[in-house]
């Protein structure tokens, strides 16, 4: 047998020798093969890559996130020593822009410890540049590598590159979707012959009534569970932001993204990002299963408009010339306005916290939630 040339001759190779392969498999496949993962060896972000996440349109992003964690913080009694983790941190945009805004509460900046949890050589090493000159950071694979103790935990954009379970509906019931090899040799979706058994039984009640050929997707409750389960146990909050949906409904989300433009997932596998929405109350109940306290969700605009974003971008464009004035109010609208291209209704933001954490500022409507991003 010749050597794989690439991701799609290591698929096809697995699909003439195993059968048909289900979504996750490929998914996982695409995203993160030892040698041609998408996320193991390449910087995707940014003009030159394929999609922007909110902390390189903006430092007002960090810095809100920062001043965020900084509440989370003298809310679980000012702990001397606190993890701040950072699940994916892409560049370390984000996670520089907060400890920027953090040196403001010295207490809190040198009681931190910071983790990021990355696979991406790449990015690592881009990372480390830009963060260079901060104190007590920390790398690892994933999250069982930290060490215990009080956490905040950012999780941006990490869960929608988790692999889903894609389930079709059929005659007889819900069929595992799989990708197989069609005419031309070419990848195409298909199904599993046979049904899950009970599975139907699992479902959210809106999918129930779904008609043949819906699409249900779902993700195991292992990452949420470790991650609720570690601020449970350990005291302080996780903060998720993602692009998805308020509650779990039947639909295709399985997308792929190249150049900043959507591609055919089945295509070039490993070139271009692979994702699919995420479902937030499959996230909150796979949270309070194991018994830690979730907070939210909200909008993203909603969520950065409590923390002060508003009056955050006033006090940078009266600092600033009219071209850099312009390019905060742009980026303004792109953080908390909806439609065509406007990131603040298609993502959500939840928390998950320890239980005895009742307020979390943004997600609580707390009236002091601007002064905190205003300090």
């Amino acid at each position: 047998m010749t050597e794989p040339l690439s991701l799609q001759d290591v698929i096809k190779q697995l699909i003439k020798s195993a059968g048909p392969m289900p979504v996750w498999r490929y998914m996982d496949l695409c995203l993160t093969h030892p040698a041609f993962g998408y996320y193991v060896s390449r910087d995707p972000l940014g003009r030159e890559g394929d999609f922007t996440t909110a902390p390189e349109v903006s430092q007002m992003f960090g810095e809100l996130l920062g001043l965020w964690a900084a509440s989370v913080w003298k809310s679980i009694g000012s702990p001397q020593l606190v993890r701040l983790i950072e699940l994916g941190p892409g560049r370390g945009t984000m996670m520089a822009d907060a400890l920027r805004a953090l040196r403001v509460v010295p207490p809190l900046f040198q009681a931190l410890q910071v983790h990021l949890i990355e696979i991406n050589p790449v990015l690592r090493e881009k990372q480390k540049a830009t963060l260079a000159g901060m104190p007590n950071l920390h790398w690892h694979q994933s999250l069982d590598e930290v060490p215990g103790g009080s956490t905040i935990i950012f999780a941006n954009e990490y869960f929608d590159v988790l692999p889903i379970h894609q389930m079709v509906r059929g005659e007889r019931g819900w069929h595992e979707r799989t990708v197989e090899i069609g005419d031309g040799d070419r990848l195409l979706f298909g199904m599993a012959p046979e049904p899950a058994p009970h599975f139907e039984q699992l479902l959210p009640p809106l999918v129930r009534a779904a008609p043949q050929g819906a699409v249900f997707e779902w993700r195991p409750d292992a990452e949420i569970m470790s991650i609720a389960s570690r601020v449970r146990e350990e005291g302080g909050a996780a903060l998720i932001i993602d692009y998805g949906h308020l509650r779990g409904d039947a639909g295709d989300t399985f997308q792929a993204i190249a150049k900043h433009s959507f591609a055919d997932p089945l295509q070039n596998p490993g070139r271009a990002d692979v994702t699919a929405h995420v479902d937030f109350q499959a996230l909150a109940r796979g949270a309070e299963a194991v018994a830690a306290r979730v907070h939210g969700p909200v909008t993203q605009g909603e969520f950065l408009r409590r923390l002060g974003i508003e009056n955050r971008a006033v006090a940078l464009m009266a600092k600033a010339s009219l071209e850099v004035s312009e390019d905060v109010a742009s980026a303004l609208k792109r953080l908390v306005e909806g439609g065509r291209g406007g990131m603040g209704s298609m993502f959500k933001v939840m928390a998950v916290s320890e239980p005895d954490l009742a307020q979390i500022a943004g997600l609580s409507d707390q009236p002091d939630a601007a002064r905190i991003a205003a300090q």
